[in-house]
């Protein structure tokens, strides 16, 4: 989603000869397949296939098998959008080799460093040579960590633009209708965060809290293959 807009961007091949690499994170269709079909990106001109695993193992992964894509076509930049594994592993594996790095959505902390997604937002940063933020206060995190206020390029959000884009599409479905939903009237939960649902207790809580709202309202629950 995050990447969408940009591929929409560098759409003059007279410019951009951009190279999709879909590194297989989200290994379920529900999550990979559907998203490049609903946001009509291009099929990936590489798939890694990481799959899921560990964070170590994820991570070594795609820093395996980003290597000699890098390698094979030597790009002029390496754009690493987020904070996933992923993100910091494909920045990692082209630094190493020489190539500059672009981070979208840099900057962005939660100041929570028992989250692996704050420890991915901090490690790519520190590596990359151009940083994108979608807010000001991001450049101000940067800037306190020490990073190249030059290197700092404020460019708005590539989610709030999927968002513009789609959104009359999304007004349209009949998801709303065929489960007796009205606009307004709902709660939408996502839950598939590790430390949200591996560990019963936390889990348990979060469960409390959702049986407590649905007394209120309507719980619309899109179930995570975690």
């Amino acid at each position: 989603m995050k990447v969408a807009p940009v591929l929409r961007a560098m759409a003059d091949p007279g410019r951009y000869a951009p190279i999709l690499v879909h590194t297989g994170q989200h290994y379920d269709a529900a999550l990979s397949d559907a998203f490049f079909q609903e946001l009509d990106i291009p099929a990936p001109d590489v798939h890694l296939g990481v799959g899921s695993g560990s964070h170590a193992r994820q991570t070594a992964r795609v820093l395996e098998g980003f290597e000699p894509v890098v390698e094979s076509h030597r790009p002029d930049l390496v754009l690493v959008a987020g904070d996933v594994n992923s993100t910091v592993a494909c920045a990692l594996a082209s630094v190493k080799l020489g190539v500059p790095v672009g981070h979208i959505e840099a900057g962005l902390r939660s100041e929570d460093r028992t989250m692996p997604e704050e420890i991915n937002r901090v490690l790519t940063d520190a590596i990359s040579d151009l940083l994108f933020i979608t807010s000001l206060d991001a450049r101000t995190n940067l800037v306190r960590e020490g990073v190249d206020p030059a290197t700092i390029h404020f460019v708005g959000n590539s989610m709030i633009d999927t968002l513009r884009r789609f959104e009359d599409k999304a007004r349209d479905r009949e998801t709303l209708r065929e489960h007796d939903l009205s606009p307004r009237g709902y709660a939408l939960v996502t839950l598939h965060r590790p430390s949200n649902v591996d560990a019963a207790e936390d889990l348990g809580r979060v469960l409390f809290l959702l049986h407590e709202l649905a007394d209120r309202m309507p719980v619309a629950f899109p179930m995570h293959p975690r």
